[in-house]
């Protein structure tokens, strides 16, 4: 059965478990960079009159409160370093993507964030069968 990640004070530097962990707090910064981002297109801070949120389509409304939402729970479970945290994210990561590949009339299609969103799943899994699996000598 796979433990829970947790980071003590006893943990010698460099283990897969510190690779998990510094990882998950690095998405956790980006997280929150990217709620703040979607919550400013809600607030419309920086944002041209003519591209206010009122002035969007349902779709782009919907999306952006989605993931204004989504991507700040997400960065407290990263930080906490939450089992909960890692599934809010995944969750975030894989609509990203899907909302970008199959519904490009939201935010257009673009094949740099599809492949940027698949990079960092496969980093974070990698890092999380590698932490697994890992025995402390």
């Amino acid at each position: 059965m796979l433990e829970p990640v947790r980071v003590g004070k006893t943990a010698s530097q460099g283990t897969w478990t510190d690779y998990l962990v510094l990882f998950l707090r690095i998405m956790a910064v980006i997280s929150l960079i990217k709620g703040l981002y979607h919550w400013s297109q809600v607030c419309g801070i920086g944002v041209p009159h003519s591209a206010a949120f009122e002035t969007r389509g349902v779709a782009w409304q919907t999306a952006t409160v989605f993931f204004a939402v989504l991507d700040l729970v997400a960065a407290v479970g990263l930080w906490l370093a939450a089992a909960w945290g890692a599934v809010v994210w995944l969750t975030s990561v894989v609509s990203m993507a899907a909302v970008v590949f199959f519904f490009p009339q939201v935010y257009g299609f673009n094949l740099f964030i599809i492949l940027v969103e698949f990079t960092l799943l496969a980093m974070y899994l990698w890092l999380a069968y590698k932490s697994a699996y890992e025995r402390p000598a």
